[in-house]
C-alpha cells in the first residue's frame, strides 16, 4: 500500500526517470542518481527504483547536473532492469 502511493506521488512530482531520445545519437535522462559505471561502449545509471544500461559505442557523457545526464554516441541498446530491496 506506501509502495503504490509512493509511486503515484513520483509520477505526479515527475520523479520518476524520463528518457528523451534523439535518434540512436542521443539520450537525455532525467532524474538519475549516479553513474556506476562508464566506458565508450557501456554505460550503466542508477534511478530510484531502476537502473538504466547502455551499450553502444562512442558513448560520451556530459552536463550531469540538477539530476540529468547527456549521452552521446551511437546507441545500440537501452535497458532497465528493477533493483532489489532486500
Amino acid at each position: 500500500m506506501l509502495k503504490k502511493a509512493a509511486d503515484k506521488s513520483r509520477d505526479f512530482l515527475y520523479l520518476n526517470p524520463t528518457m528523451h531520445l534523439q535518434s540512436n545519437k542521443e539520450v537525455y535522462i532525467e532524474n538519475c542518481k549516479r553513474i556506476e559505471e562508464y566506458n565508450d561502449i557501456y554505460i550503466r545509471l542508477k534511478s530510484r527504483d531502476i537502473y538504466i544500461q547502455i551499450w553502444g559505442s562512442n558513448l560520451k557523457a556530459f552536463d550531469f547536473k540538477t539530476n540529468g545526464l547527456i549521452i552521446k554516441g551511437k546507441i545500440d541498446q537501452i535497458e532497465f532492469t528493477e533493483k532489489r530491496w532486500l
